[in-house]
This record gives structure tokens, sequence and C-alpha cells, in this order.
């Protein structure tokens, strides 16, 4: 067998990948599996959406674009920062990727060496990890709790600074926690960067327009800041197109550039039919996906009702994205006299197994003490699932 790179051995394989790849071979199987593990929507991608798409095939719109999107996608993406974000990135600044993640993987191998610090509040989404350590940085955990809205402070963050520190990543609203920090919030943060030079902040945007607290407030908006932040987004939570993946960073000039030069030697320019449907996107109103918003915040609520009828289960009221993410720690120690419950882990496999409901362990985001539910799904599934979760949970004594 050929020996393979050492890079390959460190990363890790996404557990919300891997929890819905043991959802889907159950479910080949005959097993009813309701899979509430990946962050999709469910909902279908808006209309006039659809139309750009096909208007740009019948077009033939099927060449090479500018490795960093074509120009007009990036000015509309420009457009929509100023209006959505009040975010001033000239078509230049800005790059468009195969999806957010891409755009936060340029951001990072842009400016991390190996031996350098990323600050990265914990939980966090699995994939920062694994991104640090393929950069060969080395990454700083600042963990935060429910009591906290799983949010890091200002005095956090200043601690967990030293001289090798060139990074601090985080998400708004939040994978997994749904936790979304203020304006004030962010403010705090942003003062104690100024003070370091050499910071950077990578503000992952993605779950933007599903917040239930009203405006987003983006840490780019300080003028005092803006200037080493990163912002990424994209289209695939907001605009229900997770398959077609579009993602998109505004950042200065000098990150930009180099984020253009990695992507020119990785993958070129995303797919042209697909960043003229981006287009499409970035020229509705935030009003027009309102409608799925507000469905998610009912989802939400009746999430949250039916986990108050389940002993043991203790979470914070998620202001943003589709996640719910339990403190799941009343039943360690307990069993059904074959499982044993040690952690969160342990419990995602024995409701897979005995409730067939699919979950991604704590461990993926940080913390072995809590679950992550997603409820991007039906409300008949979100029902039926938490009636199997009471049932199989009640078995462990």
């Amino acid at each position: 067998m050929s020996k393979l790179a050492d890079r390959i051995s460190k990363l890790s394989e996404s557990q919300t990948i891997a929890m819905a790849r043991k959802a889907r071979e159950l479910k080949a199987q005959g097993v009813d599996v309701i899979s509430l593990s990946l962050g999709e929507p469910d909902f279908q991608t808006p209309g006039p959406i659809k139309e750009a798409a096909k208007k740009a095939i019948d077009d033939n719109f099927s060449y090479y674009t500018n490795v960093s999107g074509y120009v007009e996608l990036r000015e509309a993406i420009s457009r929509k920062f100023k209006r959505d974000n009040k975010l001033d990135y000239s078509s230049d600044q800005i790059v468009v990727s195969t999806g957010a993640k891409q755009s936060i993987a340029n951001a990072v191998l842009s400016l991390i060496n190996p031996g350098d610090e990323v600050i990265v509040p914990s939980p966090y989404w699995v994939s920062y990890l694994e991104l640090i350590k393929l950069a060969e940085g080395v990454p700083v955990f600042v963990k935060t709790s429910i009591e906290q809205d799983f949010k890091m402070t200002p005095a956090q963050f200043k601690e967990a600074i030293t001289d090798k520190t060139r990074l601090m990543m985080f998400s708004s609203p939040c994978n997994p926690t749904g936790s979304v920090y203020s304006k004030k919030e962010l403010e705090g943060i942003a003062k104690v960067a100024a003070a370091y030079p050499d910071v950077f902040i990578l503000s992952d945007e993605i779950y933007e327009h599903i917040n239930f607290i009203g405006s987003h407030e983006s840490i780019a908006q300080f003028d005092f800041i803006k200037e080493r932040v990163i912002t990424v987004n994209g289209v695939s939570k907001s605009f229900a197109m997770t398959g077609w993946r579009v993602g998109f960073m505004g950042a200065p000039q000098s990150i930009a550039k180099a984020c253009d030069k990695i992507q020119g030697q990785v993958t070129s320019a995303t797919c042209s039919i697909a960043q003229k449907a981006a287009h499409a996107a970035m020229d509705l109103l935030p009003s027009s996906i309102l409608p799925m918003r507000d469905q998610f915040k009912k989802r939400r609520d009746l999430v949250l009702g039916l986990m108050k009828e389940i002993p043991g289960l203790k979470t914070n009221v998620p202001q943003g994205a589709f996640y719910v993410f339990p403190d799941v720690t009343y039943y360690f120690g307990k069993s059904d006299g074959t499982f044993k419950i040690q952690s969160g882990t342990d419990l995602c496999a024995y409701l897979l197994e005995k409730a067939h409901v699919a979950l991604v362990p704590g461990k993926a985001f940080g913390d072995d003490n809590y679950i992550r539910f997603s409820y991007a799904t039906s409300e008949n599934n979100l029902t039926e699932a938490l009636r199997r979760m009471k049932s199989a949970l009640k078995e462990l004594v």
C-alpha cells in the first residue's frame, strides 16, 4: 500500500457528513431513519434564481470566468454588502468560491504559517479545526457555555491572544449553537483586536438571513478594524442553494488577491451557471426570503417546546441558524442494559440504533457534553424524531 502524505492522517472526516452517511446506509437497508445531522434547508431554491440558471444555459454561459467570479457578479455582491450589511467592499475585494468552506480555506491558507495560532470560540463549526490543521496552524480554543449563550467575551478573547496569534475565526449566527452576536458584543471584540495589529478576524456569516432577533450585525462595520476583517458569506443556507456550491468573501485587497492566487491553482472559478444563479440571489431583497426564516423560527419553537418534555436536556434559546445544541450530561453513566452512555458520541450512537434518529455528537464541534440537533426539516419529522428520542431516553436508567 502506498504511503499517504502526513497531512491526510492529521485530518479528520467531517462528523456531520459521517452521520449523514450512516443514516443513508441504514435507510438503504430499509430502516426508517430521520436524519437531523446535515445543515441543509428542506426548502426549494427560489424561482427567480432557477430561472437565471436556465437562462444562463440557454445563453451558452458555459465558459471559464475570472478566477474570483465574473465582474458583474462581484459588483452585485458588493451592492449586497452595502445594502444588507453597510459594508463597503469594491468588486476587486471580493472572491467568489465553490462554497463558503472554500472561501474560509482560502483565507486560512493565505494567512497562516506553520506554528501560527488561530483563536476559535468553542463550540465551533467542524471544518474550522481541520482547516487550521491543514495550514499547520495551532488552534487555540476559547470555551464558552450555555450560561453565556455560547458567546466569547472580549476578556476571554484578550486572554487568549499571544505573540503568535494571527487569526480569530467565528460564526454569527453560529453553527452549532444558533447564538447571535449583538452589535455591542461585536464592538467589544473588535476593540480588543484593534490593539493587536497582526491579528485578523474571519467572520463567517453564512446564516445571516436566518436570524430571529432583527437585523444582522457584521464585525467589519467598525472602521477601526475593517481592514483586518474577512467577511465570508454565501447562498447555501439563506437561499436554499446547498448544492449550487457558491460562497464568497469580502476582504482587504491584499487578502483577496492572495485568495485569488490560491484558488487559481486549486479550482479556478466556480461553475459559471451557479455564478449566474448566485447573481440572481444577490439581487433579491432579503424580504423575499422572510417566509423561510419565519418557518425556521416556528420549527425552533416547536423543538424547544418538545425538548422541555424530555428530562435532562439543557439548552439555550438559539437566535439564528437552524440548530439546537443541548447539554446531555444528565444521561452520562446511564444505561439501558446494553448501551452505557459516557459522552455525547455514545448518546448519538444509542439514538441512531434505538430511535433511528441521526444526530451529530458535540465532540465534532469541540465539546462532547452536547449533541447537535438540526431542525432544517418538516414539522412532522421533528415531532416524530423527538417522540422517538423521548421514548428511547426513558430506557436509560
